[in-house]
């Protein structure tokens, strides 16, 4: 099968478009033949070597955990899926060696659902980690309906799918973003507020009575302000600021997990969620689609298609 390699640390010139063996299938994961894979921003940060505390690296190894495709084989001990199944995964293992860069995939059951109906194989594969990233931060801080929710990031690949999800929970949603992303926020469903100097005196005259909820999806410094404007201080989530528990707020490091993923899916084919796509870039060219990861100015999700 084709694959995207590393064989060291570094930038994106260390990938390589190579050729490597159908992986092997364990007795409960199953075999996915990838139409499209997705690209976040910890893809390059691994590649860097940012994660090397954290996790083992086997190299060379496949870069990549959000996949979308079409199950080949199963395990022996797979009841869940059946050859032809159309799944998305969120495929983070235990160490860092078969990614989902490549042509086929072996994943966990765990880490799968069925695909979205609604969505086509770039949306569904730009779903499974920032989708799972968004509900599960929503879901730390309890957002119901009827409260006032602040997203920091709101037009990134996570923050547009967790002002869908608040939306679609009855939340209101107030949202950063630079001006050039104000529709698209309030095509989301949510008030958009230019992030900087001055937010927290920008959202206060937008919420006199402070906000019951806040998720920073971009660190710099927003957990601070997000706790100015709190009627509860320990309600705001971050997965970008190392020092969050620190503070007296939540950090999230998003987990593999079938049962969010059902839920996200069923939001889809609902029509109370999609999948903004950026850029999509083919296989073979990765590097260019962590380039364009690196500068941290999409509007939704870069994807991979691979077939």
């Amino acid at each position: 099968m084709k694959a995207i390699t590393a064989k060291s640390y570094g930038g994106p010139e260390v990938l390589e478009y190579t050729d490597l063996p159908t992986p092997k299938v364990g007795p409960d994961s199953v075999l996915i033949r990838v139409r499209a894979a997705g690209v976040n921003p910890v893809d390059w940060k691994i590649l860097e070597g940012y994660l090397d505390p954290l996790l083992d690296v086997y190299f060379p190894f496949v870069p990549g955990w959000d996949v979308a495709g079409v199950v080949e084989e199963v395990g022996t001990d797979v009841a869940e899926y059946a050859v032809g199944d159309e799944v998305i995964g969120y495929v983070r293992k235990d160490v860092l060696q078969q990614g989902t860069y490549a042509e086929l995939v072996a994943a966990p059951v765990r880490t799968l659902a069925p695909k979205p109906a609604a969505l086509s194989w770039q949306q569904a594969a730009g779903l499974p980690l920032a989708g799972l990233t968004a509900y599960q931060s929503i879901e730390r801080v309890g957002v119901q309906a009827g409260e006032t929710a602040l997203v920091h990031a709101a037009a990134g690949g996570v923050g547009s799918l967790a002002v869908q999800i608040l939306v679609a929970r009855g939340a209101r949603v107030i949202g950063t973003a630079s001006e050039r992303n104000h529709d698209f926020l309030r095509s989301l469903g949510a008030e958009p507020v230019v992030y900087g100097d001055g937010l927290a005196e920008r959202v206060r005259a937008m919420a006199p009575e402070g906000v019951d909820a806040a998720l920073d999806f971009v660190g710099d410094g927003a957990v601070d302000v997000s706790q100015e404007l709190l009627k509860d201080r320990s309600r705001v989530v971050s997965i970008a600021d190392l020092q969050a528990k620190e503070k007296g707020a939540h950090l999230v490091w998003v987990r593999p997990d079938s049962e969010g993923l059902a839920v996200l899916g069923a939001l889809a084919d609902a029509g109370k969620l999609t999948v903004p796509v950026d850029t999509v870039f083919p296989l073979a060219e990765a590097a260019e689609a962590l380039r364009r990861s690196q500068e941290g100015r999409t509007r939704g999700k870069i994807v991979l298609e691979v077939s």
